[in-house]
């Protein structure tokens, strides 16, 4: 079995974001960096199916600058066999679909049985590279799952739907699956792995070999939302609350004349 996985570095969420100097992306000094949270769930996965069906070939793929090789390495000591680098200074100009069309190109002759993504980016958040990525290949794609199993070429799959609904469905490899939070436990990577990593193979790739269509959107601006005013927390009796909101409506909005 071969099995892809696709990895994003991003900066801890807890950084004081700045939006950059040209306006449509945040700048990246004095950010801290790791693998993108859903990611990890999605490179757990992949570890655990290697180790299920026994004879597998584990590839990590990310797409970036130089940095991104320390979040591929992680990957590496969490049990895969060999990482992809797309190199690629400029990878915040470019769009989902630009970023799922690399990736196809990669893919599209390997012949992966099983590419597992994040359900998101912790950045950008638009949840579609996944889904596009598995479009353009033409297979079957489960995206947010929560569950997985896999037996003799099948795919059980438990997604998260809206509302607290859930939806298990079954499908044939080869196949994609995006990943939400919770599907499994990520483990550590140990020392002695993180020792080995370093002597794995680490392709690189410059973005200009792979990137084979022009972008089909682009980002006008960033920028922090105004701070509003706080909101009004109203305590007592029904029958007093609704006065006061009445009066406050009264006062403060057209709602009420």
């Amino acid at each position: 079995m071969k099995i892809l996985v696709c990895i994003k570095q991003v900066p801890d969420m807890e950084s004081r974001f700045k939006v950059g100097d040209n306006g449509i992306w945040y700048k990246d000094l004095d950010l801290a960096w790791r693998m993108n949270e859903y990611d990890e769930f999605a490179v757990e996965q992949a570890v655990q199916l290697k180790t299920q069906v026994g004879e597998a070939d584990l590839t990590v793929l990310s797409i970036g600058p130089d940095r991104v090789k320390e979040s591929i390495k992680k990957a590496l000591a969490m049990g895969c066999d060999r990482g992809a680098h797309v190199q690629d200074d400029d990878y915040y100009k470019k769009e989902p679909f630009e970023i799922a069309s690399i990736i196809a190109e990669f893919a599209k002759d390997k012949g992966f049985d099983l590419i597992f993504t994040g359900m998101q980016s912790q950045d950008r958040g638009s949840a579609q590279v996944g889904v596009l990525l598995a479009e353009m290949l033409g297979i079957p794609c489960a995206s947010t799952i929560i569950d997985f199993a896999y037996e003799g070429g099948t795919i059980t799959a438990k997604r998260e739907l809206e509302g607290g609904m859930k939806a298990v469905v079954k499908f044939k490899t080869p196949a994609l699956c995006t990943c939400q939070l919770g599907l499994n436990t990520p483990r550590y990577p140990t020392l002695p792995n993180i020792m080995k990593a370093k002597k794995k193979e680490l392709l690189g790739l410059p973005v200009a070999d792979l990137l084979k269509v022009e972008g089909r959107m682009d980002v006008e601006s960033m920028y922090v939302p105004e701070k509003k005013g706080g909101g009004i927390v109203l305590e007592g009796d029904v029958g007093d609350l609704a006065d006061q909101l009445i009066q406050i409506l009264k006062q403060k909005t057209t709602v009420l004349k």
